[in-house]
């Protein structure tokens, strides 16, 4: 088995895929993990064919869980996974955890990914970039590429796990947990 968690800044992708790898005893790749190097400096942007190319060896294994909505990484991603936990929740559910999520950050000055150094700042909140105005000015967009790519012919050996509220997580967990019992 080989789930794709995806959904927008904030939804939980991370915390749900972290789920996911314990529960299942799966390795878990945290896909901002692989992009963000030290001092924010995103391979994605600045060396796309590195960043892809982790992302493969990453995901070569037989059993992972993967986060993240890298349209660079999606056909490796999605044409090897089993499963897709689409995380499509209201824009106002994602608005309240993506702006607790940024405040705890900020606030507690923890370091992302270890070893990069990179904290949440006070002074990039109004950055076009910034989790709190990206997932404002994509959750509309991406939830309509979702939408589109899992009907595409590619995807058509995917499960999906459409989950449209936060409480239906702990549903999802314990199912895909069973179905490999």
């Amino acid at each position: 088995m080989r789930i794709a968690v995806v959904g927008t800044s904030g939804s939980g992708k991370t915390t749900l895929g972290r789920q996911l790898s314990a529960s299942l005893n799966f390795p878990f790749v945290e896909l901002d993990a692989v992009n963000f190097q030290p001092n924010w400096r995103d391979l994605h942007t600045y060396d796309r064919d590195e960043f892809v190319r982790r992302v493969d060896v990453a995901t070569r294994g037989e059993h992972w869980v993967t986060d993240g909505n890298y349209k660079a990484t999606r056909a490796i991603i999605w044409g090897r996974a089993t499963h897709l936990v689409w995380l499509d929740y209201e824009r106002h559910i994602i608005m309240r955890r993506v702006i607790a999520r940024s405040l705890a950050r900020a606030w507690d000055r923890r370091e992302l990914w270890p070893g990069t150094g990179n904290r949440e700042q006070w002074s990039t909140w109004l950055r076009a970039d910034h989790p709190i105005r990206w997932a404002w000015s994509t959750w509309s967009n991406l939830r309509a590429q979702y939408e589109a790519a899992v009907t595409e012919d590619v995807y058509a050996h995917l499960t999906v796990l459409r989950l449209r509220h936060p409480r239906e997580a702990s549903d999802a967990v314990e199912r895909l947990a069973g179905s490999i019992q």
